[in-house]
């Protein structure tokens, strides 16, 4: 079994190997799961992306994780904390991603609730955010979802997206 980094209720989120092409490509090669995305990618664009996770894993001790139903193992998505530029400052977000056949079944909040605790209690982190695209409705509710308040829009990745965010000062207040 690969390094379990964080569990839930119903999740282990693992760290991502370059033998997770195949159950990346369930959501990579999925034109609708894609939609916010640029394009579907190839086996060579999915084994880019694990690439730049391995390196994010390096340097900064997180990144995106796969995410497997806890009893069975089943691949469901990928979800983590990655470093990302915003307005030229340095923001950890917490991306999600997960196969169209699980979607309405709460993983991604589940998961990105577990990402969120993580970043705030464990890293210790100030601050973190969510950069769904503008059109994303669903991706933007499970932003608000954990808890995270609309910052403002940006253009980022020619497009507009939305930033979310949630302070470590602020948490306490917003879980009760």
């Amino acid at each position: 079994m690969k390094n379990v980094v964080l569990s839930t209720d119903r999740l282990n989120l693992r760290q991502m190997g370059r033998d997770d092409v195949p159950l990346l490509q369930q959501i990579f090669a999925d034109p609708v799961a894609m939609k916010y995305y640029p394009s579907i990618k190839n086996n060579q664009e999915t084994m880019e992306w694990i690439e730049w996770t391995l390196r994010n894993y390096e340097e900064c001790g997180v990144g995106l994780w796969i995410v497997e139903d806890r009893i069975t193992g089943e691949f469901l998505g990928q979800c983590g904390i990655v470093p990302q530029i915003v307005e030229g400052a340095k923001e950890m977000e917490i991306g999600y991603l997960f196969a169209r056949r699980v979607w309405g079944n709460g993983y991604a909040t589940e998961a990105a609730t577990a990402c969120k605790h993580y970043g705030l209690k464990q890293m210790e982190l100030r601050k973190i955010v969510s950069l769904p695209d503008a059109n994303n409705k669903p991706s933007a509710r499970v932003a608000e979802r954990i808890g995270m308040t609309l910052e403002k829009r940006i253009f980022k990745w020619n497009k507009e997206v939305l930033v979310y965010s949630v302070y470590a000062d602020t948490e306490e207040v917003v879980e009760r």
